[in-house]
């Protein structure tokens, strides 16, 4: 597990996020505030799944977003927009590098383990936390940097 690239693929998502200037998502897709509201509750479900690789105890690790577009617009709603959800990010993010900075011989750990992102990552079985963490890092996050900078508003051309 590499942490470095973990923090750096997070400060990419969070520049794109205080850059701002977001458009209405397409019908079906999730709107910016959406996707950060995504990624800071994945954050705090990833976290919870490291602290307990940590002290030895079972756990399953599920990000199942699209179930739960109403807990993501509940939290949008309770941090009052992108500026707070952009806060919520940074406080879960750096969370989660600091416990993946302790996980050394611990990354191996067997975690049961469902992720679903459309056609880029669909994972149901049994992983090292590391390698989860990794996909987080090298997949996860990529795909919803790109979903953001694909919200960003074109300047109008004269």
């Amino acid at each position: 597990m590499d942490a470095a690239a973990l923090r750096r693929a997070y400060e990419s998502v969070l520049v794109e996020v205080d850059t701002g200037g977001f458009g209405p998502p397409p019908d079906g897709e999730l709107s910016a505030e959406q996707i950060v509201a995504h990624l800071a509750a994945n954050d705090e479900l990833m976290s919870e799944a490291t602290e307990a690789v940590l002290v030895g105890s079972p756990f399953a690790y599920y990000d199942l977003e699209t179930i739960h577009r109403p807990q993501l617009d509940a939290l949008v709603s309770e941090c009052g927009g992108l500026d707070g959800l952009a806060a919520l990010l940074r406080a879960t993010s750096q969370k989660l590098c600091a416990l993946a900075d302790r996980l050394g011989p611990a990354a191996e750990t067997p975690v049961d383990t469902v992720l679903r992102e459309g056609f880029d990552l669909d994972v149901d079985e049994s992983l090292p936390w590391g390698r989860a963490l990794d996909l987080h890092t090298r997949v996860h996050l990529p795909m919803h940097l790109a979903q953001l900078r694909a919200l960003r508003r074109q300047p109008h051309l004269a």
